[in-house]
């Protein structure tokens, strides 16, 4: 992704690819909603290209995102050099 639309995502703005932000969108949704989103976002996101096995994506990505995370915040791991240049304290 360009440094752009990392730092559109970083500050809650929309990113300029429709498709893009159709799954920015539905992804931050998900996490709000904690999964209980309505049929109807389910229906705009599948509207912006998108199917109903990349729905089940976006879960499985959170998932494991937060399994990464909660694993990583316990063992204190630290960041990987090659990341530094992108971390966020935001």
């Amino acid at each position: 992704m360009s440094t752009k639309d990392i730092d559109a995502m970083r500050n809650g703005e929309p990113l300029q690819d429709p498709k893009l932000e159709a799954l920015r969108h539905f992804t931050q949704r998900m996490v709000q909603a904690r999964g209980w989103v309505t049929d109807e976002e389910i229906e705009t996101f599948i509207k912006a290209g998108y199917t109903k096995q990349q729905v089940l994506e976006v879960i499985l990505g959170i998932a494991v995102k937060v399994i990464h995370n909660y694993t990583n915040h316990i063992a204190q791991t630290p960041l990987d050099k090659e990341f530094k240049p992108y971390a966020w304290n935001g």
